[in-house]
């Protein structure tokens, strides 16, 4: 009897303690300061970890595959190897990969690059940045992608925190001056309603327009700080908890409004993903309805596809960071997963219709050359992430997708070293709760 006893009590301890280490936590990371670290909940030992989560680091910056260059003594880039260029969206998950990992040298290589290069520093587009350069930093295109901007912007935040003002490089006084150029304001820039393009006979060759990093009507941040694309936005571009940090540590007088933008950025989230399946389109009206004419259904915009896949990880940073919306985002979390669950977990694709459909030949967007879906790595990462939010047991099932997936390429020779290695080392900085709120020091 005392030994049943003892069988019993012991299998409910071990039940317990299996069904908390699902359980996600109710508080986020401003709060307490705690992060999970998820991969050793499920099993995985804490060296073992560390040793894994240092190897993705080193394939990003160093290994031979790496997207990480550097020039001269002072600066370095982070190129899109496939497209042979450097991109905002790349050099400022670099620098927020760099503050996360304490990597001041090649943060302020980053930075350095970028501001030289990329940054306006005159003109109606100053302090906005180009958003793609070759490498050797020759612009390929003058106009912002807003994401870089909110990178850059919160990247430099955790760098004055972490390592103050005084080093070198005032960080925070350029997360200000960002901040301050991105406000609305009336700035002279290429005509036409389709954005930057060479102006039809008789049309003037500049115009007068309003020009805005967030859409001030709806306070959600626009697909690009332009005429053209302020009239919609980028789901992927959303996270919430990126605007809390500026209300706390900015100091630009705008603490309200940044609380605000927060609050309505998750109440979009709830129009822009997909009630059943959980998906999300590439892009979208700022209700969250699709595009019409550009960007719909002709060239596949209102599609989960490669922008999209950000969307999983994104809820989960400012899931573990603010947990202000937590009852949506755990039902969104388990939601995703049970769809890409129900498509096989080490067979789902990287393109489909928010309905779960899959799209026609002329939708499915190229990448490197291929028009092709695939089981893609950055996905199985973005998904995993998504675990955090999770307390249903096919999230161990994702985590260990991501541990055991090789990033090397496919039979075909497609291999992206660039969008797929950056997400993949993002997945297993939240797994391991290394992706963290950087308090001033």
């Amino acid at each position: 009897m005392k030994k049943t006893f003892f069988f019993l009590t012991l299998m409910c301890i071990i039940i317990g303690a299996y069904s908390q280490s699902y359980k996600p936590w109710e508080q986020g990371a401003f709060d307490t300061r705690k992060y999970r670290n998820v991969f050793v909940e499920m099993g995985y030992s804490a060296k073992d970890v560390d040793k894994k989560l240092q190897e993705v680091f080193n394939d990003v910056f160093y290994g031979p595959n790496k997207v990480y260059f550097e020039v001269g003594d002072t600066m370095g880039y982070v190129s899109d190897i496939k497209n042979h260029d450097a991109r905002t969206e790349g050099m400022s998950y670099g620098m927020m990969i760099a503050v996360q990992f304490n990597k001041k040298d090649i943060f302020d290589r980053l930075w350095r690059w970028s501001k030289k290069y990329m940054q306006h520093q005159t003109g109606p587009r100053e302090g906005y940045f180009a958003w793609s350069c070759k490498t050797d930093g020759t612009r390929n295109a003058e106009g912002a992608a807003s994401d870089g901007e909110l990178y850059f912007i919160t990247s430099l935040i955790f760098a004055s925190n972490r390592w103050g003002d005084d080093t070198g490089i005032n960080y925070k006084a350029e997360a200000q001056r960002i901040l301050n150029n991105t406000m609305p304001r009336e700035v002279e820039l290429p005509a036409g309603p389709h954005g930057p393009r060479s102006p039809r006979q008789g049309e003037p060759t500049m115009q007068k327009q309003q020009a805005y990093l967030i859409e001030p009507e709806t306070q959600l941040i626009t697909f690009t700080p332009d005429g053209f694309g302020q009239r919609f936005t980028d789901p992927s571009y959303h996270i919430p908890a990126f605007y809390e940090v500026w209300a706390k540590w900015a100091d630009d007088g705008r603490s309200e409004y940044w609380k605000k933008c927060a609050e309505k950025s998750r109440a979009f989230m709830h129009l822009a993903c997909n009630e059943k399946t959980g998906l999300n389109p590439d892009m979208c009206q700022y209700d969250g309805s699709m595009m019409q004419g550009f960007g719909g259904r002709r060239n596949g915009g209102n599609n989960f596809r490669y922008d999209s896949w950000r969307v999983p990880m994104n809820m989960a940073l400012d899931y573990e960071w603010s947990c202000a919306d937590r009852e949506w985002q755990q039902k969104y979390g388990e939601k995703i997963q049970n769809f890409f669950y129900s498509q096989g977990i080490n067979d789902f694709v990287d393109q489909y219709r928010v309905d779960g459909s899959l799209p026609e030949e002329d939708e499915i967007l190229q990448a490197g050359g291929f028009r092709k879906l695939r089981h893609s790595i950055g996905l199985v990462s973005t998904t995993a992430a998504a675990s955090i939010m999770c307390s249903h047991a096919k999230s161990k099932e994702f985590v260990d997708a991501l541990w055991n997936a090789k990033h090397v390429p496919f039979d075909d020779g497609y291999f992206d070293a660039y969008y797929d290695g950056l997400l993949r080392l993002f997945a297993f900085m939240h797994l391991s709760g290394r992706y963290q709120v950087i308090f001033p020091e």
